[in-house]
Protein backbone atom coordinates (compact mmCIF):
# COMPACT_ATOMS: atom_id res chain seq x y z
CA UNK A 1 0.00 0.00 0.00
CA UNK A 2 1.51 3.09 -1.15
CA UNK A 3 5.44 3.19 -2.37
CA UNK A 4 5.30 5.71 -4.48
CA UNK A 5 2.44 6.63 -2.48
CA UNK A 6 0.50 6.86 -1.11
CA UNK A 7 -1.81 7.70 -0.65
CA UNK A 8 -4.16 8.94 -1.54
CA UNK A 9 -4.65 7.10 1.56
CA UNK A 10 -4.56 3.68 2.96
CA UNK A 11 -1.76 1.32 2.18
CA UNK A 12 0.16 3.09 -0.53
CA UNK A 13 0.14 2.14 -4.15
CA UNK A 14 3.48 2.39 -5.87
CA UNK A 15 5.04 1.93 -9.22
CA UNK A 16 7.50 -0.89 -9.24
CA UNK A 17 9.58 -2.99 -11.56
CA UNK A 18 10.97 -6.48 -11.23
CA UNK A 19 14.18 -7.71 -12.72
CA UNK A 20 17.91 -7.06 -12.71
CA UNK A 21 19.39 -4.02 -11.08
CA UNK A 22 19.93 -2.28 -14.38
CA UNK A 23 17.42 -0.51 -16.60
CA UNK A 24 14.95 2.35 -16.53
CA UNK A 25 13.58 3.50 -13.23
CA UNK A 26 10.10 4.38 -14.44
CA UNK A 27 7.83 7.04 -13.07
CA UNK A 28 4.56 7.38 -11.26
CA UNK A 29 1.63 9.74 -11.42
CA UNK A 30 0.94 12.46 -8.85
CA UNK A 31 -0.33 11.42 -5.44
CA UNK A 32 -3.21 13.82 -5.35
CA UNK A 33 -5.81 11.56 -6.90
CA UNK A 34 -7.74 11.18 -3.69
CA UNK A 35 -5.10 11.29 -1.05
CA UNK A 36 -6.15 7.93 0.30
CA UNK A 37 -7.27 4.78 -1.54
CA UNK A 38 -10.35 3.03 -0.22
CA UNK A 39 -8.27 0.02 0.81
CA UNK A 40 -5.70 2.05 2.68
CA UNK A 41 -6.00 2.77 6.42
CA UNK A 42 -3.51 5.50 6.20
CA UNK A 43 -5.49 8.56 5.31
CA UNK A 44 -8.78 9.92 6.47
CA UNK A 45 -10.79 12.99 5.53
CA UNK A 46 -12.36 15.06 8.26
CA UNK A 47 -14.86 17.90 8.06
CA UNK A 48 -14.53 19.83 11.25
CA UNK A 49 -15.89 22.77 13.14
CA UNK A 50 -13.76 25.30 15.06
CA UNK A 51 -12.09 23.80 18.13
CA UNK A 52 -13.64 24.40 21.53
CA UNK A 53 -11.78 27.09 23.44
CA UNK A 54 -10.91 24.58 26.16
CA UNK A 55 -8.64 22.75 23.74
CA UNK A 56 -6.66 25.70 22.46
CA UNK A 57 -7.00 28.24 19.62
CA UNK A 58 -6.02 25.78 16.84
CA UNK A 59 -8.26 22.81 16.13
CA UNK A 60 -6.12 19.67 16.43
CA UNK A 61 -2.88 21.53 16.96
CA UNK A 62 0.41 19.74 17.74
CA UNK A 63 0.04 17.60 20.85
CA UNK A 64 -3.78 17.66 20.80
CA UNK A 65 -5.83 14.47 20.71
CA UNK A 66 -8.80 13.29 18.68
CA UNK A 67 -11.60 10.84 19.38
CA UNK A 68 -12.11 7.52 17.68
CA UNK A 69 -14.08 8.72 14.68
CA UNK A 70 -12.42 9.42 11.34
CA UNK A 71 -15.33 11.13 9.55
CA UNK A 72 -16.89 13.31 12.25
CA UNK A 73 -13.70 14.21 14.09
CA UNK A 74 -13.79 15.66 17.58
CA UNK A 75 -10.89 17.13 19.55
CA UNK A 76 -10.84 15.75 23.09
CA UNK A 77 -8.51 16.10 26.08
CA UNK A 78 -5.64 13.63 25.81
CA UNK A 79 -6.50 12.40 29.31
CA UNK A 80 -10.04 11.51 28.24
CA UNK A 81 -11.09 7.89 27.83
CA UNK A 82 -12.37 8.94 24.39
CA UNK A 83 -8.91 9.99 23.18
CA UNK A 84 -7.61 7.68 20.46
CA UNK A 85 -4.81 9.51 18.60
CA UNK A 86 -2.42 12.42 19.07
CA UNK A 87 -1.33 15.07 16.58
CA UNK A 88 2.41 14.72 15.96
CA UNK A 89 2.52 17.39 13.24
CA UNK A 90 0.06 19.95 11.88
CA UNK A 91 0.32 21.92 8.62
CA UNK A 92 -1.84 24.49 6.86
CA UNK A 93 -3.16 24.16 3.33
CA UNK A 94 -3.44 21.08 1.16
CA UNK A 95 -1.37 18.03 1.90
CA UNK A 96 -0.17 17.72 -1.66
CA UNK A 97 1.39 21.19 -1.41
CA UNK A 98 2.75 20.99 2.12
CA UNK A 99 5.46 19.19 4.10
CA UNK A 100 5.34 15.42 4.42
CA UNK A 101 4.11 13.89 7.65
CA UNK A 102 6.69 12.24 9.95
CA UNK A 103 7.53 8.60 9.29
CA UNK A 104 5.79 7.54 12.53
CA UNK A 105 2.40 8.84 11.30
CA UNK A 106 -0.38 6.22 11.48
CA UNK A 107 -2.95 8.20 9.49
CA UNK A 108 -3.65 11.70 8.20
CA UNK A 109 -6.71 13.83 8.92
CA UNK A 110 -7.64 16.45 6.33
CA UNK A 111 -9.32 19.37 8.05
CA UNK A 112 -11.74 21.56 6.12
CA UNK A 113 -14.33 24.22 6.81
CA UNK A 114 -17.83 23.58 5.46
CA UNK A 115 -20.03 26.31 4.00
CA UNK A 116 -17.31 28.99 4.10
CA UNK A 117 -17.86 32.53 2.81
CA UNK A 118 -15.27 31.89 0.11
CA UNK A 119 -15.19 28.53 -1.71
CA UNK A 120 -12.43 28.45 -4.32
CA UNK A 121 -13.67 25.40 -6.26
CA UNK A 122 -17.34 25.28 -5.32
CA UNK A 123 -17.24 21.92 -3.54
CA UNK A 124 -18.75 23.32 -0.33
CA UNK A 125 -15.57 23.29 1.73
CA UNK A 126 -12.21 25.01 2.03
CA UNK A 127 -9.12 23.07 3.12
CA UNK A 128 -7.70 24.42 6.38
CA UNK A 129 -4.81 22.00 6.80
CA UNK A 130 -3.97 18.44 7.74
CA UNK A 131 -2.96 16.71 10.93
CA UNK A 132 -0.47 13.85 11.10
CA UNK A 133 -1.85 11.44 13.69
CA UNK A 134 -0.28 8.74 15.87
CA UNK A 135 -2.50 6.23 17.66
CA UNK A 136 -2.20 6.43 21.44
CA UNK A 137 -2.18 2.63 21.62
CA UNK A 138 -1.19 -0.17 19.21
CA UNK A 139 -1.63 -1.06 16.46
CA UNK A 140 0.59 1.46 14.72
CA UNK A 141 0.16 0.91 10.96
CA UNK A 142 2.77 3.59 10.26
CA UNK A 143 5.56 1.61 11.94
CA UNK A 144 7.85 -0.60 9.78
CA UNK A 145 5.90 -3.75 8.93
CA UNK A 146 2.64 -2.30 10.25
CA UNK A 147 0.89 -2.46 6.91
CA UNK A 148 -0.26 1.14 6.53
CA UNK A 149 0.51 4.78 7.24
CA UNK A 150 1.11 7.55 4.70
CA UNK A 151 4.63 6.39 3.84
CA UNK A 152 6.26 3.13 2.85
CA UNK A 153 9.47 2.67 4.82
CA UNK A 154 12.28 0.14 5.14
CA UNK A 155 10.89 -2.90 6.94
CA UNK A 156 7.43 -2.72 5.35
CA UNK A 157 5.93 -5.70 3.54
CA UNK A 158 4.13 -5.56 0.21
CA UNK A 159 1.76 -7.56 -1.94
CA UNK A 160 1.04 -7.22 -5.63
CA UNK A 161 -2.26 -5.48 -6.35
CA UNK A 162 -2.17 -5.04 -10.12
CA UNK A 163 0.31 -4.87 -12.96
CA UNK A 164 3.16 -2.60 -11.91
CA UNK A 165 1.71 -1.84 -8.47
CA UNK A 166 2.16 -3.10 -4.94
CA UNK A 167 0.50 -2.18 -1.67
CA UNK A 168 1.56 -2.44 1.94
CA UNK A 169 0.32 -5.30 4.07
CA UNK A 170 1.22 -6.26 7.66
CA UNK A 171 4.37 -8.36 7.84
CA UNK A 172 2.82 -10.58 10.53
CA UNK A 173 0.21 -11.87 8.08
CA UNK A 174 -2.70 -10.33 9.96
CA UNK A 175 -3.91 -8.39 6.91
CA UNK A 176 -6.25 -9.42 4.13
CA UNK A 177 -3.28 -10.16 1.85
CA UNK A 178 -0.25 -12.36 2.41
CA UNK A 179 3.07 -10.44 2.36
CA UNK A 180 5.04 -11.22 -0.80
CA UNK A 181 7.97 -8.81 -0.51
CA UNK A 182 9.85 -6.99 2.24
CA UNK A 183 11.50 -3.60 1.70
CA UNK A 184 15.08 -4.26 2.81
CA UNK A 185 16.78 -0.94 2.05
CA UNK A 186 16.42 2.47 0.40
CA UNK A 187 19.08 3.89 -1.92
CA UNK A 188 19.56 6.91 -4.16
CA UNK A 189 19.62 4.90 -7.40
CA UNK A 190 18.70 1.39 -8.52
CA UNK A 191 22.26 0.36 -9.28
CA UNK A 192 23.00 0.56 -5.54
CA UNK A 193 20.40 -2.07 -4.58
CA UNK A 194 21.82 -5.46 -3.52
CA UNK A 195 22.08 -8.18 -6.14
CA UNK A 196 19.42 -10.14 -4.26
CA UNK A 197 16.80 -7.45 -4.98
CA UNK A 198 13.63 -8.85 -6.57
CA UNK A 199 11.59 -5.66 -6.72
CA UNK A 200 12.34 -1.96 -7.09
CA UNK A 201 9.91 0.49 -5.49
CA UNK A 202 9.63 4.23 -6.00
CA UNK A 203 9.59 5.94 -2.60
CA UNK A 204 7.91 9.35 -2.34
CA UNK A 205 9.66 10.68 0.76
CA UNK A 206 13.28 10.95 1.85
CA UNK A 207 16.70 11.36 0.28
CA UNK A 208 16.74 7.73 -0.95
CA UNK A 209 13.98 7.47 -3.58
CA UNK A 210 14.48 3.83 -4.56
CA UNK A 211 13.36 0.94 -2.40
CA UNK A 212 15.05 -2.46 -2.71
CA UNK A 213 12.63 -5.28 -1.88
CA UNK A 214 13.22 -9.02 -1.49
CA UNK A 215 10.69 -11.73 -2.20
CA UNK A 216 9.57 -13.61 0.91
Amino acid sequence: MRIRRLWSGVVCAVLVSCGPVSGDTGSEGPPEAGEAPASAPATARAATAPAPAAHGPLFLGPGDCSGRGRTDVREVPCTSEKAAARVIARHDGRRRDGPACPAATDFVLHISEHRPEFDEDGDGSVPRGYACMRNLEPPHPGDPGGGGGPHTVVGDCLHGSSVGQVRETPCDGSGAHRPEFRLESAVDERSRCPGSTDLFVELPVGEAPVGCARRL
